[in-house]
């Protein structure tokens, strides 16, 4: 069963349940999935989402939330940043298990080697090979990070 059929089925599902901020989260998410089908003129031609595709929507929905969250909790609405917390529990159902931080650390010392980096000015080589091999399973905001200060020192 692809991710895209998962999630649509997970949306009948909470709407058996009546479970509404489950169905909420839900349908943004296949919302977000038509949305990027139409830009992508994917309907026009047939082609359909891969699952990699609706792991980078989702990964993009979380870190949008995880910015929510840091202004709502700034500006002192907890309510609202619950109501974000939740939408991200939902979606992290669907990306795949995270790499451990000695999983990221190895696969930023291959990519390192595979690209031959030799310094920072090689970081979009190294970003390019990870970007592929850890979307979903990673934070690339940290793994960035990561690259640098190994290309670095």
């Amino acid at each position: 069963m692809s991710l895209k059929d998962k999630v649509t089925e997970d949306m009948k599902a909470a709407m058996r349940a009546k479970d509404s901020a489950r169905l909420g989260t839900v349908r943004l998410l296949l919302s977000a999935m038509k949305q990027k089908e139409v830009d992508e003129r994917m309907v026009l031609t047939g082609t359909v989402l891969t699952d990699a595709d609706i792991l980078a929507i989702i990964d993009k929905m979380v870190k949008q939330r995880r910015e929510s969250i840091a202004q709502f909790e700034k500006a002192g609405r907890i309510d609202l940043a619950d109501v974000e917390k939740a939408e991200i529990a939902v979606l992290s159902a669907y990306l795949p298990q995270q790499l451990s931080e000695a999983e990221v650390g190895a696969a930023i010392a291959a990519a390192i080697k595979e690209s031959g980096a030799a310094g920072v000015k090689d970081m979009g080589k190294v970003m390019g090979l990870l970007k592929s091999r850890l979307a979903g399973r990673a934070d690339m905001g940290k793994v960035s990070g990561l690259v640098k200060a190994r290309l670095q020192g």
